[in-house]
């Protein structure tokens, strides 16, 4: 028997799990509800178990019957803030939070890895490490659970490290894809708040108006990425909040706004928030204006080793067929927290088509409308567990 028709087997079972989660999203770091099911889903498998700390996190450690290397496989557990309008049957039981990215999908097809690998432990020449992770979307799961020693679960650093997320657009369903080298943007969030004097909306001269000043700012960040960076390392700035004032005759004493600022290479990235932050300033100060301004970084850009990319898509065309696999033109300007893994290990990221219709026009991730197709689940989990058994065997030599 085959990982791929023995994870058909799992299908089921993979797909209840999957919409049990889907009913109970939960976001951030903390997921209790979500790490009871899991546990619950890999109880009985010989698995050395560790709970986060600081977080809801699953550290699962599966021991070959042999001697060897170290493969980690990682999913994401967390939910989104978003009120589900997706139609499912199984839809989200809370308001306010859905699994509109996937995750749960994720979560499922790395339970099924797990029972795979678990059935083949006494033949796997080395360990697997499952990295059930909460907190990818904006809290740094990935980040916290390497602090609290995920990549050296097994007792040593992990050889390669491999992730998947499914996509609820633009790729047909079953489809993998990837590229070597940069797959996702580098990621940071800028915070403004512009101070002046508020008063009278029919006179602004006898007051110092924030609004005009903030304005300015959000426009002249979009001409500072054409003016400063090269177009062949791009830049992306999208200004997502703008708040100021309450009513049309009155002038505020702030306008606050927030930014996420995306970028592809470690020397943008390293400079684009300091250009931003100074930008805001000097607008600020041609107006009179005070200002606080702060740049965070997030996430750097996520990577993918080019010898396990070679890899992975080798192995999803050995398995599934070669137009199962599809190369990436350009990476995207999403960004992963699975790049801190990557920057650690070598290893690759890549993405399977869920789309249930024409993913030319379906919702896409994020939307409340998502959809996600649970029939893909059977080849996510069989994928990942073939690049387990693979890579351990070629580092078994």
């Amino acid at each position: 028997m085959t990982l791929r028709s023995d994870a058909a087997a799992l299908l089921d079972d993979l797909v209840a799990l999957r919409r049990d989660l889907h009913k109970i999203p939960e976001i951030g770091l903390h997921l209790p509800r979500t790490q009871e099911r899991v546990l619950a889903a890999l109880d009985g498998l010989p698995l050395e178990l560790t709970l986060g700390k600081n977080l809801s996190s699953i550290t699962a450690v599966l021991r070959g019957g042999k001697p060897g290397g170290t493969v980690l496989l990682r999913g994401d557990m967390d939910a989104l803030p978003v009120t589900e309008a997706s139609g499912e049957e199984f839809t989200s039981t809370l308001d306010g939070a859905m699994h509109a990215c996937g995750h749960d999908l994720h979560t499922a097809g790395l339970v099924g890895a797990a029972r795979l690998l678990a059935a083949r432990r006494q033949d796997l020449p080395g360990d697997v490490v499952f990295m059930f992770q909460p907190g990818e979307e904006g809290w740094d799961g990935a980040g916290h659970m390497i602090d609290e020693g995920v990549l050296t679960a097994s007792g040593k650093q992990a050889d390669a490290a491999y992730g998947l997320h499914v996509s609820a657009a633009s790729y047909a369903k079953g489809q993998f894809t990837a590229r070597p080298g940069t797959l996702m943007a580098a990621s940071g969030a800028l915070e403004v708040r512009v101070k002046g004097d508020g008063g009278h909306g029919s006179s602004p001269h006898d007051a110092r108006d924030p609004i005009p000043a903030a304005c300015e700012m959000v426009t002249a960040l979009q001409t500072m990425v054409t003016r400063t960076f090269d177009v062949f390392d791009p830049v992306v700035i999208t200004v997502g909040s703008f708040h100021a004032g309450t009513r049309r005759n009155i002038i505020p004493d702030d306008a606050v706004f927030e930014a996420t600022l995306r970028s592809f290479s470690p020397e943008v990235a390293a400079r684009v928030g300091e250009r931003a932050v100074q930008v805001c300033r000097g607008i600020a100060q041609a107006h009179g204006l005070d200002i606080d301004v702060t740049y965070e970084p997030e996430y750097p850009a996520t990577v993918n080793d080019a010898a396990a990319y070679d890899f992975v898509a080798d192995t999803v065309r050995d398995v599934f067929g070669e137009e199962r696999f599809t190369e990436m033109a350009d990476p995207i300007t999403g960004s992963e927290d699975f790049s801190r893994v990557l920057d650690r290990v070598p290893g690759a990221y890549l993405f399977l088509g869920a789309c249930p219709t024409d993913p030319a026009t379906a919702p896409d991730n994020h939307s409340p409308r998502a959809r996600f197709d649970d029939s893909v689940l059977g080849d996510g989990a069989a994928l990942l567990a073939e690049l387990a058994v693979r890579r351990l065997g070629s580092l078994a030599g």
